[in-house]
């Protein structure tokens, strides 16, 4: 009788010591997902708020005609990259747009030529974000290679003929209409504005350079990246010097001139407007330079 009360007593022990033990383990469960779960909120606590500060408002320029597929395909990239931020181009001209630039009535005023110094005097930086490379282009049978700039506006006011540079007979040149900005940068250039004497005057650098492919006794001038790689004509050297990319970027090639955003350094760019000049001098818009026919400026 006794080894059976021994045995139950024994028996109720060890199931009371199960139960102790299975308590004090889910106790102890309990108490570390409890504190898990508090460390975790505590850190979400912790944890600061994601900034999401995106540019926005506007950028407007004002000036060169010549400038508007520069501006136009950086205004476009740069408003694809800024959503936030609108980006306008007035075309009235130079002048116009360095004195919109000067009087604050545009961001940025553009401008297809240097300032003048009595225009850096009054406060205003030009910054050229692009060169403009003109090349001079004559039939490919033409056996002249190379002229100077004296030479080039002979020819183009009718001073001259051929004989004048090693070939023979008239010359017919071939320019761009009235307002066109090539034509405006080659007559600036060559000292010929309102001399000069075209046998065609065209409204498209395309069709200057088929006017020239078609007529041996032609002279023309187009933008340096429309005529590289066409057939039918040549590009002459200008006082020995070749156009090219980096004969414009060194500035040995004479027949060029610089793409120039104007700003007043009396007036401080609004955000948009000085990361959309950054972006134009960024690398990321050289090769976009180059898609508007003109030629990025050297590293």
């Amino acid at each position: 009788m006794n080894i059976i009360y021994r045995r139950l007593f024994a028996a109720i022990l060890a199931g009371v010591m199960v139960m102790s033990m299975a308590a004090c383990g889910g106790s102890e469960s309990g108490t570390a997902e409890s504190t898990e779960t508090a460390q975790t909120e505590e850190t979400k606590e912790e944890e600061p708020a994601e900034e999401t500060s995106e540019l926005s408002g506007s950028v407007s320029t004002n000036g060169s005609t010549s400038m508007e597929k520069v501006i136009g395909i950086l205004s476009e990239q740069f408003m694809a990259e800024n959503p936030g931020v609108s980006v306008t181009y007035d075309p009235t001209g130079s002048g116009t747009g360095i004195e919109a630039a000067s009087n604050g009535s545009a961001d940025i005023g553009l401008s297809s030529r240097a300032l003048k110094d009595e225009e850096a005097s009054a406060g205003l930086e030009g910054t050229t974000v692009a060169l403009d490379g003109i090349a001079i282009i004559v039939n490919a049978e033409n056996p002249v290679e190379d002229m100077s700039v004296e030479q080039i506006a002979q020819l183009f006011t009718g001073a001259a003929d051929w004989s004048l540079v090693g070939g023979e007979g008239e010359v017919a040149c071939i320019g761009r209409e009235a307002g066109s900005g090539t034509r405006d940068g080659f007559e600036s250039i060559t000292g010929t504005e309102d001399t000069c004497v075209l046998s065609q005057e065209l409204t498209s650098t395309g069709a200057v350079i088929e006017a020239v492919k078609s007529n041996p006794a032609a002279i023309g001038y187009a933008s340096l990246s429309a005529v590289e790689g066409q057939e039918g004509i040549k590009m002459v050297t200008v006082d020995g010097v070749a156009c090219s990319e980096e004969t414009v970027q060194d500035g040995t090639y004479k027949i060029q001139r610089p793409f120039v955003m104007v700003t007043n350094s009396a007036n401080e760019l609004s955000e948009p407007a000085q990361a959309f000049m950054d972006f134009a001098l960024s690398d990321e818009a050289d090769d976009l330079i180059r898609d508007a026919g003109a030629v990025p400026m050297a590293e």
